[in-house]
């Protein structure tokens, strides 16, 4: 009986170690917010609520166009047509870089890295090097728009940005990335290639084009254009009346994380220590830039982007640098974790070799960007 109970212990702390470990950034902020409470007292006005319902509305929306397989038709019609191993992949990399500009980067890597996967395994032509590519792509994509990512979500909130001032600070960001992804792109070694893949078919385009809709409204509550308890309330109607389901199938532990490093940030921004540092450390523009990927590298850029957004109004760079800094490091930007995960599982025998490319690729990357629009800013006298 003793040992049927002790059995029993371990099979459930078996259970809970292995769910700390399959997410383990929800894990690290639960650790943080907890301890972060024995030096401040939590405050609920540190919780940033009108953040958490744009992220919730996106994810709902985004859930029920990806099962609707929106993307997957758009992706497999593009890649029929392409007769060459060089023309799959730029198609397979340019539709991460502007899907994820509304999707974010985490979906589009989501939809299009196992179809590259697919298709690497149909042709047995190597796709390392397409995948790592359709990360950056993602990631840079994803930093051209308010709702590209959870960083910029966050900031353009935080901050009360209008679209003039935010696409004009990321035109340069832009313009690097479509020249840049080009150029490796150029790069890629080309041999005849003829894909076939089996067409999707859309079940029901009326649900289609009733969610594209509630996507509009939800980027224009994004934009300040209608009031976000609308959006929210239409996309919980539509979502009752179309697809309940997919209220069980969002990230609800994604809201969690963020309203942990909320609580985290707000206790610690509040103590001395921490206080002294960001004052002699964040002086002037261009150290909240240089800080702002720095601390993306080692905490990754959402956190990094809440913190530092304690400390400075400079909100340019800021913007600037944890997007950037979404290069560099694997864990710089969660959804290359998303792409590395889902590359080793179908090769698990090269993932050193990716660590490796993906390091070479991503502060190649990194150092481009940061030094060019370090450059810019100067010019422009923002730093």
């Amino acid at each position: 009986m003793k040992e049927s109970v002790v059995i029993k212990q371990k099979y459930k702390l078996s259970l809970s170690f292995r769910f700390l470990k399959k997410d383990l950034v929800f894990s690290i902020s639960i650790i943080l917010a907890a301890a972060s409470c024995f030096i401040q007292a939590p405050k609920l006005e540190y919780i940033n609520f009108h953040v958490l319902v744009c992220l919730f509305n996106l994810m709902l929306v985004i859930k029920a166009l990806e099962e609707l397989k929106i993307l997957d038709k758009l992706a497999i019609s593009f890649l029929n047509k392409s007769k060459n191993s060089k023309s799959v992949s730029a198609i397979l990399i340019l539709l991460c870089f502007f899907s994820s500009m509304i999707v974010t980067n985490d979906v589009a890597l989501l939809t299009f890295v196992p179809l590259t996967l697919v298709i690497s395994r149909k042709t047995n032509m190597p796709m390392m090097e397409t995948v790592i590519l359709q990360t950056v792509a993602a990631n840079i994509g994803s930093s051209l728009t308010p709702m590209g990512n959870p960083q910029n979500l966050f900031i353009y909130s935080y901050f009360g940005i209008t679209p003039m001032p935010f696409f004009s600070t990321v035109l340069f960001m832009a313009i690097l990335g479509v020249s840049s992804l080009y150029f490796f792109i150029h790069r890629l070694r080309g041999s005849e290639l003829k894909v076939d893949l089996t067409p999707v078919t859309i079940a029901d385009w009326k649900k289609a084009l009733v969610w594209g809709l509630v996507l509009g409204v939800i980027i224009a509550s994004i934009f300040g254009i209608i009031p976000n308890q609308i959006a929210f309330i239409i996309t919980l109607m539509i979502s009752f009346l179309l697809n309940a389901k997919v209220l069980l199938k969002i990230d609800y532990l994604l809201l969690v994380t963020f309203i942990c490093f909320f609580i985290f940030i707000g206790n610690i921004s509040h103590s001395e220590a921490v206080q002294t540092f960001a004052g002699t450390s964040l002086k002037n523009p261009a150290s909240v830039y240089f800080s702002s990927i720095f601390f993306s590298q080692i905490i990754s850029n959402v956190p990094a982007s809440i913190l530092l957004s304690n400390f400075t109004t400079d909100w340019k760079p800021l913007l600037l640098g944890v997007n950037i800094g979404g290069l560099g490091t694997l864990i710089a930007s969660l959804a290359s974790v998303i792409s590395y995960k889902l590359f080793i599982q179908s090769n698990p025998s090269e993932a050193k070799q990716y660590l490796i490319k993906f390091s070479i690729y991503n502060f190649s990357f990194l150092a481009i960007f940061a030094l060019i629009q370090y450059v810019i800013l100067k010019f422009l006298n923002i730093i």
